[in-house]
């Protein structure tokens, strides 16, 4: 084989290499594009259910029917600096909303009402269901266990990283409110403990009317975290007719 000949095959097999490295490239890069665009969508739609989900909750609570145009006109108003209907003094609420809290399980994904932290700033819905479609989208109260005004134990089960995340800062004598249609129901923490993953007795009602939070731990650990961090909080006070409306911000929006 003559010197020129090994020339062109050496140029040949470097030129075939490069090729490879740039499609190998082009690839990756479009599966980081195809990432980011599947992440960002996936956070998109999870504030702006939450959003509606936070904006009809409050015009259920006033006798008014939601609609998507009606969430769209204040956002667009509250965008511009305008003052919303949440902005203004608290509307009684209409008669036919004065009612005994329900005994009938709730359907799955059903809207049950809305989880506040003030200390912590935590405000997320909360809908009835504890699976992975569930949870992408609210706070999941856990079938199976009591709804708030019910003798027993309420459950209810978020991710560290997105609706659960400020749990991490929760400590004792912490109040932790659950507004439903019924009324708002204040609880109290009393203690926070770190189980693993199977142990279901976190989810037993312990005598009276109790709320028990549950997510994963760590907070910061990468992958599937190996615990389970719960906050237990006995009922303080609340039940129908108590509401306890707050001005919008724009945490909520």
């Amino acid at each position: 084989m003559t010197d020129s000949t090994v020339e062109l095959h050496l140029h040949w097999k470097g030129g075939r290499k490069r090729r490879r490295m740039r499609g190998a490239e082009w690839f990756f890069l479009l599966a980081g594009l195809a990432a980011l665009d599947v992440f960002v969508w996936l956070n998109t739609s999870m504030v702006l259910d939450q959003a509606y989900l936070d904006w009809s909750f409050d015009e259920t609570l006033r006798g008014l029917t939601p609609t998507p145009s009606g969430f769209v006109a204040d956002e667009i108003y509250w965008l511009f600096g305008g003052r919303t209907k949440l902005e203004y003094p608290e509307v009684p609420v209409p008669r036919t909303m004065e009612k005994a809290p329900a005994t009938k399980p709730p359907v799955p994904d059903m809207l049950l009402g809305r989880l506040r932290i003030p200390r912590l700033h935590l405000a997320a819905m909360v809908r009835e269901g504890a699976d992975s479609g569930t949870l992408r989208r609210a706070v999941g109260h856990i079938p199976g266990t009591a709804l708030p005004g019910q003798a027993g134990n309420v459950a209810l089960a978020g991710h560290r990283d997105t609706f659960f995340r400020a749990l991490r800062g929760i400590r004792k004598d912490d109040t932790i409110d659950f507004e439903t249609t019924d009324g708002t129901y204040r609880y109290v923490v009393e203690s926070t403990r770190i189980v693993g993953p199977r142990d279901v007795d976190v989810l037993k009602a312990a005598g009276g009317r109790t709320l028990t939070l549950v997510t994963c731990y760590p907070f910061y650990y990468v992958g599937s975290a190996p615990k389970r961090f719960i906050v237990r909080a006995a009922q303080s006070s609340g039940g129908p007719n108590q509401h306890a409306l707050a001005n919008r911000s724009p945490a909520s929006s």
